[in-house]
C-alpha cells in the first residue's frame, strides 16, 4: 500500500483493484458484502496511513474522471476520484472561482468532500451543493449540503464508511482567469514556504485545536526534528510527520503518541488525529 498513499508508508493488501465505473463497483462491493470480506475505498491516499501488517480485505479505487463544467451558471459536476488541485486550475480556465483553496491539496473532490478539506479561509462546504453516493444497500443516492453535518473536518461520511461518494456537485463564481490563477499561485508559492513538501508526509498529521495552533504547542514542546526509525516531526512545520527514509507505520505512530503525550503534559490540551489509519499492525 506504500505505493497508493502519499505516506509511501503501508503493507500489502489481500486485493487491490481500480474500478473504471459503477457497475464494476457494485459488483466488487457486492462480492464483498456477500463473503463478509473488509472494504475499503482510497482516493489518493494523501489523508491516510496504513499499518505495517497492510490490509485484510479489498481496497479499492476509483478511476472515473469525469467533469463537467457550465461556466455560465458555475454549476460543476465532478466524479468523487478527481484531484482537486487538477480541478481548481481546470475551473480557472472557465473563469471559476472559489475553490482556490484546494489548489495543492494532493487529494481527491471525494476526499476532500469527506473531510470537509480547507485551506486559507476556505472549505469545501462553502462551494459544495450535494453529493451523489452508493448507499450500504448498492443504490445510488443523493445528499445536500445541509444533510451532510459539515465541520472542522468531517461530515456525515466519516460515520458511514459504508456510503461510497460517486460525485459531488459544487456552484463556483465567476471572475476573470488570471485574478484566479493568480490567488492559486500565491497559496501554492506559502505552502511550499511553509510545508515540508519535499518529503512523503499524510499532510497535516493532527487536527487544529479550537482557539490554538497545534503545530505551535508541538514546536514549544521542543519536539521539531524527533526522529523514530525513518519518521521525523518535521523541522519546518511541526504540524506534520514525514517519511525522511523508509518509515514504518509503527514509527509515525510511535512519534503521535509521544507527541500528545508531551502536549497533553505540558498543556493540559488532547490534540487528535488528522489522518485516517486503516490496517493491521
Amino acid at each position: 500500500m506504500k505505493k497508493h498513499t502519499s505516506f509511501k508508508i503501508g503493507g500489502p493488501a489481500d486485493f487491490f483493484v481500480m474500478l473504471k465505473n459503477i457497475e464494476q463497483l457494485k459488483k466488487v462491493k457486492k462480492l464483498a458484502l456477500e463473503n463478509n470480506i473488509p472494504f475499503y475505498i482510497i482516493g489518493n491516499g494523501s489523508n491516510l496511513l496504513v499499518r505495517d501488517g497492510g490490509v485484510k480485505g479489498i481496497v479499492a479505487k476509483l478511476d472515473f474522471e469525469k467533469l463537467e463544467i457550465n461556466e455560465d451558471n458555475g454549476k460543476v459536476i465532478v466524479s468523487s476520484d478527481y484531484p482537486v488541485s487538477k480541478l481548481a486550475r481546470k475551473c480557472a480556465k472557465f473563469g471559476l472561482s472559489k475553490m482556490e483553496f484546494l489548489a495543492g491539496i494532493p487529494g481527491t473532490m471525494g476526499g476532500a468532500n469527506r473531510m470537509n478539506a480547507g485551506a486559507f479561509g476556505g472549505e469545501t462546504k462553502d462551494i459544495l451543493v450535494k453529493t451523489i453516493y452508493l448507499d450500504e444497500n448498492l443504490e445510488i443516492k443523493e445528499m445536500t449540503n445541509e444533510e451532510q453535518d459539515l465541520s472542522y473536518r468531517h461530515s456525515i461520511f466519516c460515520e458511514k464508511p459504508e456510503y461510497i461518494i460517486l460525485e459531488c456537485e459544487l456552484k463556483l463564481e465567476k471572475d476573470l482567469e488570471e485574478n484566479i490563477n493568480s490567488r492559486i499561485d500565491e497559496m501554492v508559492k506559502t505552502r511550499i514556504e511553509k510545508q515540508p513538501i519535499d518529503f512523503p508526509s499524510a499532510g497535516s498529521t493532527f487536527k487544529r485545536l479550537p482557539n490554538k495552533a497545534t503545530a505551535m504547542l508541538i514546536d514549544e514542546c521542543g519536539l521539531k526534528g524527533y526522529r523514530v526509525g525513518g519518521a521525523e516531526v518535521s523541522k519546518k512545520h511541526a504540524g506534520f510527520i514525514i517519511n525522511i527514509g523508509n518509515a514504518t507505520a509503527k514509527d509515525v505512530l510511535t512519534i503521535v503518541e509521544t507527541v500528545k503525550a508531551k502536549v497533553y503534559e505540558r498543556f493540559n490540551e488532547k490534540i487528535n488525529l488528522e489522518v485516517v489509519i486503516i490496517g493491521e499492525e
